[in-house]
């Protein structure tokens, strides 16, 4: 059966087939990125934290932009190729691009690697330091902050929720240096000794036996339940009363009591959780810090460490601190903080842990000195300095004024000191840590609020970038495939039909100028404003 309206359109309309379902998709796209839109824009309006301000490199996206507009153009010279019956120029027209949608997303991931490789810290006071942190063995990944450590004298597994994954990576740091704590008889007849090394096979044994034992239990609790409801209804005076009824209730509470009594040796032994004992003195562990949390973060201090899965590490806090090389710090937050309690913004920054290092107080002076020098350029205007301006530091200015002194930057004015800033090109997708030393700070543990990569877990505005911008690039890569198909195996459809693909590779077209003027949107929104 032919398909009417494949490339002659529809007298109602006006539209063939392919055109009326292409729009009929970009219309749900519409709601779908209006949706998105909409809900970024009320996340900024009402966000209870500084919303994070021309953070992104404008350079990448600027150049990204550009290249999906030239793809959009090629699109359509390729489109009118067709309609001329000239394959060899569709075939040039449209390998660029395919071309420009790869070179799109080569840039997007360049973008992606340098946030998800840099560090950021809050500090307990809110302040915010940015950077790379460095692990604690060499050759580890640069992405990963230093681990969690403590000194234990005791792990506690609870075998409900323990984790193959867990014990997989923590097995080589408790193997042959913790035992059992108590003689453990499973139901099974098992016997494992008291001080009997800790293993993956007994934790394996042990968990399978709890869950024999669960199984036996509730089957039991089951027909026992039944048991008490079914003897309720034999009772005359409980004739007629509803499952609600107290003395119905009583009667069942009573006869469930006496039923589980009459049962007690058929119930099985339940053991829940195992406790391992150090052999020699505290055992140093060390856990990656998405992994778990320490309830007491400072060194020397006795502690526990949870793990994800419930393991209950306990003993003496150790050395957890993260060295950092710090290419931001951000005051906004701290102050807003300051704000809500009634407290003096500029107290509240002067008494920052992070001013405690002469570093760090080196940069802010450097820093007060560049907003005094732009309040003198503002004077006479109707212009006032930003929060961002007040009391933010980013990667050009520590790299900018690192080689000039308090009294050099006295001497200039504001416009001079802003050409001592790196442009865009040796920052491209960030601060280039390869090309300049960033001044190093060890921040303890206690100290630290929240850590994360700048990744969806750091802060809304993150997740938010991280989703539109990653749906955005799957739209990319779903546009290009279908047009590569066009490209690469078009040529039969060309020399049998060519309306039928031009009017595909038109629809390819619009779907294509809808993914650029999404980016067009998206743009100014996240690295301009």
């Amino acid at each position: 059966m032919e398909i009417p309206y494949i490339v002659e359109p529809r007298k109602d309309t006006g539209l063939n087939n392919s055109k009326i379902a292409i729009w009929l998709f970009l219309a749900s796209e519409v709601m779908l990125f209006g949706g998105l839109f909409s809900g970024y824009i009320f996340l900024r309006i009402y966000a209870d934290y500084p919303w994070p301000e021309r953070t992104l490199p404008v350079l990448p996206g600027l150049i990204n932009t550009f290249i999906l507009i030239a793809s959009s153009i090629t699109v359509v010279f390729a489109w009118v190729a067709l309609k001329l019956g000239n394959w060899r120029k569709f075939q040039i027209h449209m390998s660029i691009t395919l071309a420009c949608a790869a070179l799109f997303m080569v840039f997007k991931a360049v973008e992606y690697k340098a946030k998800l490789e840099h560090q950021a810290i809050r500090l307990d006071d809110y302040t915010v330091i940015e950077g790379h942190a460095y692990p604690q063995v060499k050759g580890g990944d640069k992405k990963i902050t230093k681990n969690l450590n403590i000194k234990a004298s005791q792990v506690q597994i609870d075998l409900k929720r323990i984790d193959d994954i867990y014990y997989e990576t923590m097995g080589a740091q408790y193997e042959g240096k913790f035992t059992l704590a108590d003689r453990l008889e499973l139901n099974s007849g098992t016997v494992f000794e008291k001080d009997t090394e800790i293993s993956k096979s007994m934790i394996d044994a042990a968990k399978e036996d709890l869950i024999k034992a669960l199984a036996n239990n509730s089957n039991i609790n089951i027909a026992v339940a039944r048991q008490a409801s079914s003897d309720a209804g034999d009772q005359p005076h409980l004739k007629g009363k509803r499952y609600y009824d107290k003395d119905r209730k009583d009667f069942i509470a009573k006869r469930t009591k006496e039923l589980k009594t009459a049962e007690k040796d058929n119930y099985a032994d339940v053991t829940e959780s195992l406790t391992f004992k150090s052999k020699e003195g505290k055992v140093d562990i060390s856990v990656n810090p998405r992994w778990g949390k320490l309830s007491n973060s400072k060194e020397g201090e006795d502690g526990t460490l949870k793990l994800k899965d419930e393991t209950l590490i306990s003993g003496t806090t150790a050395n957890s601190s993260i060295e950092i090389h710090v290419d931001g710090i951000d005051f906004r937050h701290t102050v807003m903080k300051a704000v809500e309690k009634g407290i003096d913004p500029e107290a509240a920054i002067n008494n920052s842990w992070l001013l405690k290092d002469a570093g760090m107080k080196l940069i802010w002076d450097k820093h007060l000195v560049s907003v005094a020098k732009l309040e003198e350029s503002l004077v006479g205007t109707d212009h006032v300095p930003t929060d961002v301006e007040l009391y933010r530091v980013n990667w050009q200015e520590i790299a900018g004024l690192e080689k000039h002194s308090i009294a050099d930057l006295k001497g200039m004015t504001h416009s001079e000191i802003k050409k001592l800033f790196p442009g865009d090109i040796e920052g491209f997708a960030g601060p280039n840590h390869g090309k300049v030393t960033y001044p190093a700070i060890t921040v303890p543990r206690e100290q630290v609020r929240f850590e994360a990569v700048f990744s969806p877990r750091w802060n809304t505005y993150y997740a938010t970038y991280f989703t539109i911008t990653g749906l955005h690039g799957l739209h990319i890569i779903g546009g290009a495939l279908v047009l590569g198909y066009y490209l690469f195996f078009g040529r039969k459809m060309f020399d049998s039909n060519p309306e039928w693909l031009a009017n595909r590779v038109e629809v390819g077209g619009l779907f294509w100028h809808f993914v650029d003027l999404v980016w067009i949107f998206l743009f100014p929104i996240l690295y301009l404003m």
